[in-house]
């Protein structure tokens, strides 16, 4: 036989229920996510300018703000609400499962187990009393007699010897191994079934209380509520989260269909009028503007401005020559300054090493 093939977990066979489901779930999540994507959308380009244009520079308020609205509600939620509910379930179950189970284990446990040890040492001493006062003195004597009449006898002869024997083996020993069978040996064990069936007991007591009061009710709890409800919650909210996914797929391929064609509508109604009126009225008029008044404006105020500097400087230099003639017919002309005297020679005659044509050395 072929190995049976395991199909993978998108292709195993699906109950009738779930399939009829999936299609009205889908076709319902699809009406409503439509528009939600829609509007998600428009939000989202409308936020992306939003934030290109106003939310940057106010982005610490908003920050302060939303810490405000979000953060510091959730901490406080937490601080007063959460950890305080937190520790008051704490403190049940403290109360309700801890105490009860150290109290078991102290008030009955404990002293079960106390008592049981008490009575298995009570026996233990009671036999070792026993073996250590009567046993091993008895079997001294009885040792001791024997000695004495073995050796007595082992003067008279064997016959006595024989006899002796005999009467120790039936008046001792028999009767002291049938005391061993039959009374010791039996009370020792019942004593010690006593105890493991008193402790076997209080074990199975404290089992089957512990599994009717807690391992019943919670795997009753578990297997008929829990389990089922599970089941049905997570085959749910598997086809409404595929729903979910595969609505939103769409609705963002038909938004963003809308988006081209509302896109392609603003460019033919808007964009495209004004880059026109921009390409074919704005920029001749601009040119011819520009070749028609600005340029022949500018050549003017530059010809205008080239001769007011002109002018400006032969009205300085007139003002300067007429102050100067007004000096001079004031005060006269100025005194011209005689060179002085140099203290070197010129000429031919300049200074050299073996000369002396120094101040300080001329003769």
């Amino acid at each position: 036989m072929e190995p049976r093939k395991t199909l993978p977990p998108d292709r195993r066979p699906e109950g009738c229920l779930v399939v009829a489901l999936r299609l009205p779930v889908r076709i319902v999540v699809l009406v409503l996510v439509v528009p939600v994507r829609l509007v998600w959308d428009a939000l989202v380009v409308a936020g992306r300018v939003v934030r290109d244009t106003v939310l940057r520079p106010v982005g610490r308020g908003l920050l302060w703000l939303g810490r405000a609205v979000f953060v510091w509600p959730f901490v406080a939620l937490w601080r007063w609400v959460v950890v305080p509910v937190g520790k008051a379930l704490g403190r049940l179950g403290y109360v309700l499962l801890v105490v009860p189970a150290v109290w078991l284990y102290r008030y009955v446990l404990t002293p079960l187990g106390h008592a049981a040890a008490w009575v298995c040492r009570r026996i233990g001493a009671f036999f070792a009393w026993l073996y250590a006062r009567v046993l091993t003195p008895v079997g001294h004597a009885v040792l001791w007699v024997l000695k004495g009449i073995g050796a007595v006898f082992a003067v008279l002869g064997g016959g006595a010897w024989a006899a002796v024997t005999w009467l120790v083996r039936y008046l001792v020993l028999v009767p002291a191994r049938w005391v061993y069978a039959w009374l010791l040996l039996p009370v020792a064990r019942g004593v010690a079934w006593a105890v493991r069936m008193l402790v076997t007991g209080v074990g199975a007591v404290l089992y089957w209380t512990a599994r009717v009061l807690f391992v019943l009710p919670a795997l009753a709890l578990w297997r008929w509520v829990l389990v089922p409800v599970g089941r049905a919650v997570a085959v749910v909210a598997r086809e409404v989260g595929e729903a979910l996914g595969h609505a939103w797929r769409v609705a963002g391929r038909i938004s963003r269909a809308v988006g081209r064609f509302l896109g392609t509508l603003f460019r033919w109604i808007f964009v495209e009028p004004v880059r026109w009126v921009y390409r074919s009225v704005l920029t001749p008029v601009g040119h011819a503007v520009r070749a028609a008044v600005l340029r022949p404006a500018a050549q003017a105020a530059r010809s205008v401005g080239r001769a007011v500097r002109q002018t400006l400087a032969a009205a300085r230099d007139t003002a300067r020559q007429t102050r100067a003639e007004l000096r001079r017919a004031l005060f006269g002309a100025p005194r011209e300054v005689e060179p002085a005297a140099r203290r070197e020679p010129v000429g031919r005659d300049t200074r050299t090493l073996g000369s002396s044509t120094t101040a300080l050395t001329k003769d």
